[in-house]
């Protein structure tokens, strides 16, 4: 597998763990990564993620969120020979619950870059703070945002 494929498998492993409601694997993934919250807050590592996510996810009596992350248009840079990328990505999250018909609930972007060690690609830093377009939260986040 390439570099860019077992890249962009970052991005969407991290939407299907997320959509299942696994937040310790999702949390998993940034182990070693530095994350940028909304107004500038930085977050390091899994525990600190996994903390945020069970603050501010919603998880369901089924266990997920309820919601399909759907991550589009990534470009991606690599330089090899320095095991270092980026990616840029666009985000789209949907949701269908009880008491939410099936919509859009939000849309961002993703700024990330990426680490190679031992072999393979890594979370290295994540930008949350993008959230260009905000629907009907109340389903999916537990506190307010925008």
């Amino acid at each position: 597998m390439g570099s860019a494929t077992a890249i962009t498998n970052l991005l969407y492993r991290y939407a299907e763990l997320m959509d299942a409601g696994r937040l310790e694997e999702v949390a998993a993934m940034f182990s070693h990564a530095r994350v940028t919250l909304g107004g500038g807050r930085v977050v390091e590592g899994s525990a600190a993620m996994l903390e945020q996510w069970r603050a501010f996810v919603r998880i369901h009596p089924c266990g997920t969120p309820r919601t399909r992350h759907v991550i589009t248009n990534p470009i991606v840079e690599i330089d090899e020979a320095a095991g270092w990328a980026s990616c840029r990505s666009v985000y789209t999250v949907f949701q269908q619950a009880p008491e939410l018909p099936l919509q859009a609930i939000a849309s961002g972007r993703y700024h990330d870059t990426f680490e190679c060690v031992d072999g393979a690609w890594r979370f290295a830093t994540r930008d949350y703070s993008m959230l260009d377009y905000i629907g009907d939260l109340s389903q999916h986040l537990l506190l307010p945002v925008g």
